[in-house]
């Protein structure tokens, strides 16, 4: 029976579509990642404190971006297969509905972070040098928050809709705009002064605008088949919203646990000291760059098994579904090699002590062997379960293995066993290891194979 699906699939076909949607969204994720690289490269050459701050103090931004991803992935559940019935109009419904949750979490995120900046920083370090830095850095970069949810929830809905060149045009003029005022204000260029992690957070703000702005212009000049309506705003469709709470809401509050997930390691290893925080900076910014194109691989799943769902084509679905996740295996062994491969390079590089560049030679190889679980994990549940509806599953999968078992158990390690460092970061990234035959054996089950359109 899994033979027979590949041979209803033209496979010519099949991998020019797959490059079509996965190069744009590969890149997309690769100048998303060099935003986050920029400054950990260049304020890790100022000191550690500097690096340390900037990352501690994203992750708060980088909670809010996880509820916007889930609110787009959920939505994407919705338009990816009314996208296979053309039906444009609910499309439309739907990115206004998202917008407004989004906007809601942002105003939110924006006040505590204005209000409360050094109570959330204290969460994840007690160095008050670090503290102090990363209070300034996000009380600057917060500004931004409002422009970054329209700006991501509109971007991630048209790539549902097969629109994913625009986002790499977008997140490719952020980049360049990063990186120059990076380069100009962090290291004071041209006789301006030397400003380090506050320069930093300005290049950020600057860069969330211009993203922004060139949106506004796309879609009013540009976009002329899905149309962002501000009447939308105020109609509400209830059947549709049912829906949308249906699908979207699990995987809010999944994107939402598994980022406290994340930040709650963060936090863990913020305890374990400044060598370990920036160790950890580095092997997370390597992993990221290593996984880019596993992340638009499983969003170009989300896309194409979806359409295929609602165009009521279920056997193409699976066969496309099964030939996702072989090609994640590949490219998690692809992300593990080029992570062993940077680490020498990252370590010789970067102003850190001994004692951090050990700790970063250590948690490199761990990255390694964790991106091939995250690489299969996430085309399963990100591109294919939530293609079919499945949304709940991946929920209860992420809040059990994270919460119940690596953090638990790294929370314990680290200060109750009293551990060494190494042995604590073994334990924070055993969670995508052990979800792998879990994952597995859903898919084989195809229960999250359904077609959610009215």
């Amino acid at each position: 029976m899994e033979k027979g699906l590949y041979d209803s699939i033209d496979n010519k076909q099949f991998y020019k579509m797959v490059f079509i949607l996965v190069i744009p969204m590969a890149l997309q994720n690769l100048i998303n990642v060099g935003v986050s690289a920029a400054d950990v490269v260049m304020l890790g050459k100022v000191s550690e404190t500097a690096v340390s701050a900037a990352s501690l103090a994203g992750q708060i931004q980088y909670i809010m971006t996880l509820i916007f991803f889930g609110l787009t992935s959920g939505a994407a559940v919705l338009t990816a297969q009314y996208w296979g019935k053309r039906d444009i109009r609910t499309i439309e419904k739907v990115l206004a509905m998202t917008i407004r949750f989004a906007l809601v979490v942002a105003v939110i995120f924006t006040i505590a972070a204005q209000l409360i900046p050094e109570q959330l920083i204290r969460i994840y370090s007690t160095e008050q040098d670090v503290i102090a830095e990363g209070v300034v850095y996000l009380k600057i970069t917060s500004i931004g928050f409002l422009v970054s949810a329209v700006t991501m929830i509109y971007l991630n809905i048209m790539r549902s809709v097969e629109r994913v060149i625009i986002s790499t045009v977008v997140y490719f003029v952020s980049l360049i705009i990063n990186i120059v005022l990076n380069s100009i204000l962090i290291f004071g260029l041209f006789g301006l002064p030397k400003l380090g992690v506050v320069g930093a957070a300005y290049a950020t703000l600057t860069a969330r605008i211009s993203e922004f702005v060139i949106v506004l212009l796309y879609s009013k000049f540009y976009n002329k088949e899905v149309k962002f309506h501000v009447r939308d705003f105020f109609i509400t469709d209830k059947l549709l919203m049912k829906d949308f709470i249906r699908y979207a809401l699990p995987v809010v509050i999944n994107e939402l646990m598994w980022g406290l997930g994340t930040s709650a390691n963060t936090a863990i290893i913020g305890h374990l000291g400044k060598a370990a925080v920036a160790g950890n900076a580095v092997a997370q910014v390597t992993r990221q760059l290593a996984t880019v194109v596993t992340f638009g691989l499983a969003n170009a799943t989300a896309i194409t098994v979806g359409k295929a769902i609602g165009e009521g084509k279920q056997h193409l679905a699976r066969g496309y579904a099964r030939k996702f996740m072989h090609i994640s295996i590949v490219l998690g062994v692809l992300g593990a090699g080029l992570i062993l491969l940077v680490s020498p390079i990252a370590r010789a590089n970067l102003s850190l002590t001994d004692t951090a560049s050990s700790y970063l030679k250590f948690m490199m190889f761990v990255m390694s062997y964790f991106t091939i679980g995250q690489a299969f994990n996430t085309t399963m549940i990100v591109g294919i379960f939530r293609a079919g509806g499945d949304t709940v599953f991946g929920l209860i999968l992420d809040v059990t293995t994270m919460w119940c078992c690596s953090i638990l158990l790294g929370f314990l390690a680290a200060f109750v066993w009293n551990l060494p460092v190494q042995a604590v970061y073994v334990i924070l990234m055993s969670d995508e290891i052990v979800k792998v035959p879990l994952t597995y054996f859903r898919y084989r089950s195809c229960k999250w194979l359904k077609n959610v359109t009215r």
